[in-house]
């Protein structure tokens, strides 16, 4: 077992699911990656959900309201990035062009968060430790393992994220594309891609969640009897891995990494 002991600023910290219908997505979830699942109250009829493995808080899921699915709002996963400030990292975020869409605001024993988009369209958190670090395993199957940004303009992108956070970039050779590699202290936090025309013009720009698995095609395969769709099959990439990208039954989209590189325990 591999604990996060520590809060790590300028590394992304949590994973939480927006769901369009909650109930049905908890099942898909703990029965793909074995989570446990603890509703925690936080309303009248409303809760969210942690998604457990063994006693440690991995990542949470909670119900979309009436009112976001009214204005259209599809399921989504929400990647959290560690500051020691949220408030000044907001103030620095509006500085380069960033939107406020929620917060910041207090979760109580827990932290501070807010919401941004960032001037090329992403959507991601921040998060500041007041109790909860965040995710509380990791190189583990079935724990977040990889961020991937897409980018319609990288350079743009690059220069928000640097400013924002203090990462350094560095820039490898994938053949047919070029992909940016964020660290902080030389150590790879986050990955970024650049959109060509391929992807259409419905995709909007977006931070990817990638989870640790085991074995990718075994995994796909369950994700898809379970309701899943398979958006891109089991695929290769030379010394990363083996990875697919799914959609969950609610419409939220998500990938799954067969590390190449990293020795990921059960």
């Amino acid at each position: 077992m591999s604990v996060v002991s520590e809060f790590r600023p300028g590394y992304f910290c949590w994973i939480e699911l927006c769901s369009s219908d909650w109930k049905s997505a908890k099942p898909f979830y703990s029965q793909l990656f074995d989570w446990q699942i603890l509703d925690q109250p936080i309303g009248e009829d409303c809760y969210y959900t942690m998604l457990q493995k063994g006693a440690d808080d991995i990542a949470a899921m909670y119900q979309m309201t009436a009112e976001q699915q009214k204005n259209g709002a599809v399921s989504h996963w929400l990647a959290y990035v560690a500051v020691t400030h949220v408030d000044n990292s907001v103030a620095r975020a509006v500085e380069l062009g960033a939107k406020v869409l929620a917060g910041p605001h207090d979760v109580a024993g827990a932290g501070r968060m807010v919401m941004l988009q960032e001037p090329g369209g992403a959507i991601f958190a921040l998060w500041q430790e007041g109790g909860h670090i965040g995710t509380q395993r990791q190189l583990e199957a079935n724990t977040p393992y990889w961020f991937e940004l897409v980018s319609k303009n990288s350079q743009k992108s690059r220069d928000f994220y640097t400013s924002l956070f203090d990462w350094q970039v560095e820039t490898k050779d994938m053949g047919e594309m070029e992909y940016t590699l964020f660290k902080v202290d030389d150590h790879p936090v986050a990955g970024m891609i650049e959109m060509t025309a391929e992807w259409g013009e419905d995709i909007p720009p977006h931070w990817m969640v990638y989870l640790a698995v085991l074995d990718c095609d075994s995994k796909a395969a369950h994700a898809q009897k379970l309701g899943g769709e398979i958006c891109v099959p089991p695929t290769d990439v030379p010394e990363v891995g083996r990875f697919c990208v799914i959609t969950d039954p609610q419409g939220a989209v998500f990938s799954m990494l067969e590390s190449a590189t990293d020795d990921i325990c059960a």
